[in-house]
Order: C-alpha cells, then structure tokens, then sequence
C-alpha cells in the first residue's frame, strides 16, 4: 500500500544525533597489522549483526573523568572512548604505576574485576583514580567524525579514536549487547565484506580500508580523517557488503516510514532496484550515484520493480531516461505501473552481473502484498532484496482485493527456508540475519491474527469491522486503525476461507 491515509500523523522529524566514541584498536604481530572488531547482537535495534568498533555513546558521568592533555568536549569523547573500549573489550588504556612494565601490575584477573565494576555502575573514574591510573589524550588520536543520516530512528555523531592496544592485556567479548570479537586483519575483514558474511557501515568499511593498508600512525590518522564520499560527515554511499548500495529516497509512504530504499547491485553491470521518489531532486540522487559508478568504469543495466506501488515506482520514469534504461518487472506489474516495461520478470529466472565480484540475482515471484511482487535473491551471498515483504520500520500492509494474507503468508514461509544472509527491506535499515527476521514476522502475523479471532469470539452477535478493530488492535493506538483495519480484512478473509470465521453482510461472527 503506498498511499497516505487520511488523519494519520505525520512521521516525526529526524531526532538530533546523540555524541559518541568509537575506537580503532590496533596492534602489530607476525602476520601484520591486526584490529579487534565486533559483530553487534542481532537483537540491537541499531547496527543488529553488523560489525564494528567498539564504541558508545557519550554518558554524563563522562564529564567527571580527568583526561591529560585535553579539557570540555574533547576530554568528555576521550573519556568515553576509553570507557567503552574497557566495557567491551577489557582493554584499559590508561597510565600509572600499575599499568607500568616495572613494578606490581594490574593482573588480568584483576582487571577482569575492574571491568565487572564498571559494567554494573561503578563510577569509571573513580575505579580509575582508586587505582592511580590517569587517561592521557596523546593515546586516542582523532581518527574522524561521523553523523548518522537522518533518516533512520537512532542518529550518533560519533568521534572516532585510532588506538594501540596496551601490551599484556586480552581482548575479550563478555555476552551482553554483543555477540563475539576477535583480532582480525583488515584484509581478511574486507574479504568477509565482500562475501556479504559482515556486514559494515560507511565508517568501519573506511577504517579498515585504511588499515590494510597501514605504513604509519601519522599516516593513517590522515586518512581516516578524510573520508571520500562525505558531506558534513555523513557519507553519501551506503555499501554495507560489496556490489549492494543502499540508496533511501523520500518517498511520499505510510507512516512510520518516511523513506524507500533504492538499491544499486553489482559490480561492474548494474541493476536499479525500486527508485520510487517522484520528486526530481531526490531521484538525482539515485542517478547521481550511479553515474558516479559509471565514471568509475561500472555499466548500469535495467531499472528493477519489485512491483506497482508508488512508492516504489514514482521515480521510475524520471530515472530511467535520464541513464537511458530499459525498465523491468514481472507481468503483473507491468500492467498497473505507467511506464513501459521492456522484460517481464518470471519467477526463477536469474539475472547475472559480471564483474570483479561477479553476482547471480534470483528472481522470485512473492505476491499477497501486490500480485506481481518479486524479491532477489543473490546466489553467491545469499543477500535478499525484499521490496515491501518485510520492513524493519513498521508492518506491511495486506489489503485486499490486490492484496492476500494466505498467498502473502505462504511467500513469507517460502522465504524464510532459503538460506537468506541479509535482508535488504524496501523501508528502514539493513537485517544482518534475514532468517530470523523473517521467522520474527511470521511469528507476528500468527499473534495478529489470533487476536482478530479472539475479537470475533468475544462479540455474542455478529460484529463489523468498526467493533473487530480496535479489540484485534488494543496495543496500538487508535490512529493506527485506518491502517489496521485493512490487514484486518485481510486476516478475515484468510479466517472465513479457512471456516474458521463466518461473514454475511459485512458482519463476522466465529464459525
């Protein structure tokens, strides 16, 4: 569904970006330059199952702890820059006579137990100055700065720290908010990106970009600091594994969602997935992109539908002569969008793209949201590009009579047993773990409609949708159930084919 509804409000504008640190942990061994990174628990409602540095935002109680070498703001980032790296990795970078390589030292157990203070409460600096241990600031250099976009729900301007490890201590992951770390040499951290097994955002991509090909602090501080692709921090290409560019577009959609996400896929021959914004300057940023691409000795292709929406189409045209394209899309499709479709899409039918990491996208035809809906699947990643089967923002909308919940539910299933790694949604961020968000949705739609059965039985008489809605819907607010009342319909349809529901003239009633 991509109209707006009547008396929905409108989404809330972008919150203000929280500050924080991150830290570039380093250190030299045989094999080379290593870094310590971490792949985040899929549960986080930010960065779940991603990889990255440690890091956090700023706490108040920050401020309270003394750095040498710098005051206000800067002592606060250094701050947290240290506290976050010894909660999540054990690593103390601090000096004194106990962190000292002469004299009685901080055993590992010990700062284990340090360690275990801070994680529940303990005042950081006073944990610092009971021991006689000081942060100095020569020993986190600024390694960047980056601003989350505004369009996604969690927004940080992150400071980042480029630090060596001190020498004697072990890293280490404690369960909690993540799910394993480990020392980790940039080019094999790259490899894992480009085989979609690790998924990273714009700043962890450029950081190991630069390590793998470190030669000096001095030098690398440099290059981390200048990231390409970047406007007022925050960067302009959103490549979370290789050859799959994330392109959000303001589109004029359902709340809560603001954006669609586009996709650019390959690399080298490129395919355009979904430019759905109808406004000129947003679709520029679509062709922007890949003419940049194409610059950089890429090809585009086709423009891709996953189906008719307008949200998902609405730039379609405008994108498509401006890169001379050819459009794409499954028949059905076809025949409810305005602009001329040249290849019909058909299920199983695989579209490759050569290049340095040649791809293998395979067409699957999912209706039950729109009749002519088609995910990709890439056969080499096993990344899925989704469309509007699931959203990470909200949930999809089944309406009926183009709409199905039975044929939705079962594409659903049909999804959730292939060996998906990450799911690409057409609103709101990446899922690292596809599966698991898809076993999550299915889960949510059996609870759904148990309560739209349950609403049905608990009405002696038959009832109509005005009186079903808000008891299957008393979870959420009453200014949802415009929207809810046509998944609803979509469910009663689904319950009365079933013989679980009985209908007669627009009245339910349980069978």
């Amino acid at each position: 569904m991509s109209e707006a509804i009547a008396g929905l409000p409108p989404p809330p504008p972008g919150k203000p970006p929280r500050d924080a640190s991150a830290v570039i942990v380093w250190r030299r061994t045989w094999r080379g330059v290593e870094v310590f990174w971490l792949e985040r628990e899929q549960r986080l409602s930010f960065a779940g199952g991603f990889f990255a540095f440690p890091g956090g935002k700023v706490d108040a109680a920050d401020d309270l702890v003394p750095v040498r070498g710098a005051s206000g703001d800067a002592a606060k980032l250094v701050a947290t820059a240290a506290r976050e790296l010894f909660e999540e990795t054990g690593l103390l970078v601090a000096r004194g006579p106990r962190l000292e390589p002469d004299g009685p030292r901080l055993e590992q157990e010990a700062l284990d137990g340090l360690r275990k203070q801070v994680l529940d409460g303990a005042s950081f600096a006073e944990v610092l100055q009971a021991h006689g241990l000081e942060l100095f600031a020569s020993d986190f250099r600024p390694a960047g700065r980056w601003l989350t976009p505004p369009y996604l729900p969690v927004r940080f301007d992150a400071r980042f720290f480029l630090v060596e490890a001190p020498e004697g201590q072990v890293a280490s992951v404690w369960p909690g908010e993540l799910a394993s770390g480990e020392w980790i040499r940039p080019s094999d951290a790259l490899v894992r990106w480009e085989a979609g097994s690790a998924l990273l955002h714009p700043p962890n991509l450029h950081a190991l970009s630069v390590m793998n090909g470190f030669t000096s602090v001095d030098e690398a501080v440099a290059a981390l600091s200048a990231p390409p692709w970047c406007e007022d921090f925050i960067s302009r290409r959103l490549e979370f594994q290789r050859g799959v560019h994330v392109v959000p577009l303001e589109t004029p959609t359902l709340p809560p969602a603001t954006h669609t996400n586009a996709y650019v896929l390959g690399t080298r021959e490129l395919l355009l997935v979904d430019p759905g914004a109808p406004d000129e300057a947003e679709a520029r940023k679509l062709v922007t992109l890949v003419k940049e691409l194409e610059a950089a000795g890429c090809e585009a292709k086709a423009v891709v539908l996953t189906h008719h929406h307008g949200d998902h189409t609405g730039g379609a045209q405008l994108v498509a002569a401006a890169l001379g394209l050819p459009v794409w899309a499954h028949a059905q499709t076809a025949a409810r969008v305005q602009v001329p479709v040249v290849r019909l899409l058909e299920d199983g039918e695989v579209l490759a793209l050569d290049g340095p990491l040649p791809m293998r996208w395979r067409v699957l035809h999912t209706p039950g949201h729109a009749p002519g809906h088609v995910c990709l699947f890439d056969e080499r990643s096993h990344a899925g590009v989704v469309g509007d089967m699931v959203s990470t923002v909200s949930t999809i909308i089944i309406d009926p009579p183009e709409g199905d919940m039975k044929v939705y539910l079962e594409q659903l299933e049909r999804l959730r047993v292939l060996p998906l790694g990450a799911l690409y949604p057409a609103h709101g961020p990446v899922v690292a773990h596809g599966v698991a968000k898809l076993e999550e949705y299915l889960e949510h739609r059996a609870w759904r409609e148990a309560k739209v059965l349950e609403a049905v039985r608990s009405f002696a008489l038959p009832a109509g949708l005005e009186q079903v809605v808000p008891r299957a819907y008393d979870d959420v607010g009453s200014f949802i159930w415009p929207i809810a009342e046509r998944n609803t319909v979509a469910i009663l349809q689904k319950l009365v084919a079933e013989h679980r529901v009985l209908v007669a003239d627009g009245k339910y009633r349980a069978a």
